[in-house]
């Protein structure tokens, strides 16, 4: 995350949203009011997704099972799960 002060933000604005959108840049913007945060709609959408699957009762339990299997070769094919429906 780039860290910058609102008055070199504001100089650099456009230059700041294209690197937001292009390169999923993350910018803390320090002013003496308070700090802002800014990042792409795309990155936002991702966060809230997270965030959403993380508040779900027991899914970090259930992926980290699912690693876990994984990591022994626990798993089964494409094929095997929808046979010939793909």
């Amino acid at each position: 995350m780039a860290s910058i002060k609102v008055t070199e933000a504001r100089k650099k604005f456009f230059d700041i949203v294209k690197n937001a959108i292009n390169k999923h840049q993350i910018y803390h913007i320090h002013h003496k009011q308070g700090d802002v945060v800014l990042m792409s709609e795309d990155e936002y959408e991702s966060m809230q997704e997270t965030l959403e699957l993380l508040s779900i009762p027991g899914f970090r339990k259930s992926i980290a099972k699912s690693v876990k299997q994984l990591e022994k070769g626990e798993t089964f094919s494409m094929d095997a799960v929808f046979g010939d429906d793909l």
